[in-house]
């Protein structure tokens, strides 16, 4: 039995990861599975939010956004009617959350 895509049901599908492909960021990569591609940039700043002054420690963020035409119908730029969506929101929670719970932000 096969998916419509024609891969079997036990088969992975090809994952690719270019690093390096933003000019300007710090780090960056294009992940790609299949048809879905997934770009990430990271970005550093010498600061912290106001709580974490003087504590030793840093802090990691997230951005999410999906892009117009990445879905079989066109939607419309989240920032252009100035407000995320719940989704977005806890999308760019999880991220966030996930980056910070591997990643050694002291010192």
């Amino acid at each position: 039995m096969k998916r419509p895509s024609g891969r079997n049901y036990d088969e992975l599908r090809k994952i690719e990861i270019d690093l390096g492909i933003s000019k300007h960021a710090e780090g960056s990569c294009l992940i790609k599975f299949g048809d879905t591609h997934v770009l990430c940039t990271a970005s550093v700043e010498n600061r912290v939010p106001p709580w974490l002054r003087n504590s030793g420690s840093g802090w990691v963020t997230a951005e999410y956004g999906m892009l117009p035409r990445s879905t079989s119908e066109r939607m419309r730029r989240e920032s252009s009617h100035g407000k995320q969506s719940g989704r977005t929101q806890e999308i760019q929670r999880l991220i966030g959350r996930s980056l910070r719970s591997i990643i050694d932000l002291k010192n």
